[in-house]
């Protein structure tokens, strides 16, 4: 074993090597040219969508395959077409201004491969989550080697096929491996690096990447707050928590993690979510567009969430009917234990100090807080580490200007949750212990060049005036009219 560990970093070195041995022979490659890898990539996608809905099915023991498609295929493929629309325009030098003191000359900022960008996947988009910023790498102009996770076996083999089915080893390389193959893929000398995963990891990469003082980008996660107000339709709201909150069974990172409502509204609000979502997913357990847990120890670990939340005096209502609930919390007789279907259960007025409320949930969890005013909700929000979205349901402006002035977020999605990702001309990306940087987009593009400048010098050269021997009437006008005698 630990001769066949040393055999996979060496054959990780050698990769990286080899692309950055290639970058150096193609430092800046042309529009077109990444315009057709983007193409292959297009096509390649579309002709394995099969059988990356299978995999991924197999990975989670049941990924409903409209979810994969919306949240994964989808974004994937229109984030290609929007980058494909506009690298020529992102890669037109930016014209900047030059002072009279320095006239005639130029000024430009000239947009610059990196070089060899990694990127490591977590497994609970490992579709979007390692083309997405490929995507972005491509249209830099970098090259790419994806660390895919451990816990989606199935899809990788999908992802890294579809890859060396259009690109060369030395253009874009997919590396599978443990934690320890993840760690040496973080020790890489990259130029630059993004990660998405957990803040607790998220630290440990930031530390490897910063012994060979690699850029990186962190997108991590956090509890992401939702906030009702008594002026919003309920059920409206309802129904958007619930996409949000469902989708994927909770297992995204930009999830509702906890949600805020007035006092007065809290038994309402129970009755509608239980009614709600019984209609979008009736016959819970035989539902194929239900998402499993990605593991039993991730299951394992909401389950013990949710008990030490009870413990803790919150009250706990699961969303199917208490039969189900008891088929599932067992889940360990056959043919119910491959499932790993977990319903949605909201947890009213937890412990603050439980764990509920202190750690990312991950999962179909809910936790709700109760306000008497919003001022108590912005000082919550405000005393927590800065979280990745943070979802308002209001249409009262003020309203809206309070949340948007005095609290900090990765990202704000008014009046519905997840969408602001889906697009591609909003940057994304978190902001303290949610994240580093953003990788969509043009701010992506941004991202993964450098923005070199240059300076150009016409023959005339009127800065000589200032040049030594200094002599008194030239500096004497240069003070005048650029300098502290004006």
């Amino acid at each position: 074993m630990p001769n066949n560990k040393n055999n996979q970093k060496d054959q990780l070195k050698q990769r990286f090597e080899a692309q950055k041995v290639a970058f150096l022979a193609e430092p800046y490659p042309s529009a077109d040219k990444r315009i057709a890898q983007l193409t292959l990539l297009e096509s390649a996608l579309k002709a394995n969508t099969p059988a990356l809905k299978t995999a991924l099915d197999l990975d989670f023991t049941n990924r409903s395959h409209w979810e994969t498609e919306l949240a994964e295929i989808m974004p994937t493929l229109q984030a290609i077409g929007y980058s494909k629309k506009r690298i020529k325009d992102w890669m037109k030098p930016s014209k900047r201004h030059v002072g009279l003191l320095f006239k005639p000359a130029k000024a430009w900022v000239h947009y610059q491969p990196l070089g060899v960008v990694g990127i490591v996947v977590p497994w609970n988009y490992p579709i979007f989550l390692a083309l997405g910023p490929l995507v972005t790498a491509l249209a830099s102009g970098n090259r790419g080697m994806i660390k895919l996770s451990e816990y989606t076996p199935a899809t990788n083999q999908v992802i890294k096929q579809l890859v060396e089915s259009v690109f060369s080893s030395d253009e874009v390389a997919v590396i599978e491996g443990d934690v320890e193959l993840s760690a040496a893929f973080s020790a890489l000398p990259f130029d630059h690096l993004i990660f998405t995963g957990s803040t607790a990891i998220g630290r440990h990469v930031m530390s490897s990447a910063a012994k060979n003082l690699t850029p990186v980008t962190l997108e991590l996660g956090g509890k992401s707050p939702a906030i009702l107000t008594p002026e919003y339709p309920i059920e409206t709201a309802v129904e958007r928590i619930l996409f949000g909150k469902t989708l994927n069974a909770g297992q995204t990172c930009i999830a509702p993690d906890y949600l805020f409502c007035h006092e007065n509204q809290l038994a309402t609000l129970v009755e509608i979510f239980k009614k709600t979502y019984q209609k979008m997913y009736p016959n819970f357990y035989s539902n194929p567009d239900v998402t499993g847990i990605i593991t039993e120890n991730h299951r394992v670990r909401l389950m013990t969430l949710k008990a030490d939340a009870e413990h803790g005096g919150g009250t706990v209502f699961s969303m199917v009917s208490d039969s189900s609930s008891m088929v599932s919390d067992s889940a360990h007789t056959e043919g119910q234990a491959n499932h790993r279907r977990m319903p949605l259960h909201l947890v009213l007025n937890p412990d603050l100090e439980s764990s509920i409320m202190q750690e990312e949930i991950f999962g179909p969890l809910l936790p709700i807080l109760t306000y008497t005013h919003l001022d108590q909700v912005v000082e919550h929000i405000n005393q927590k580490p800065r979280p990745l979205a943070l979802y308002l349901f209001s249409d009262d402006p003020k309203i809206q200007e309070r949340f948007l002035l005095r609290t900090h977020s990765g990202g704000v999605c008014i009046n519905d949750t997840l969408l602001h990702v889906a697009q591609d001309d909003l940057p994304f990306g978190g902001i303290g212990d949610s994240g580093i940087g953003h990788y969509h987009g043009h701010e992506g593009f941004l991202r993964l060049s450098h923005s070199r400048s240059v300076f150009k010098k016409g023959r005339i050269n009127s800065t000589k005036l200032s040049y030594p021997p200094y002599r008194y009437w030239p500096l004497r006008l240069l003070q005048r009219f650029f300098g502290s005698g004006r």
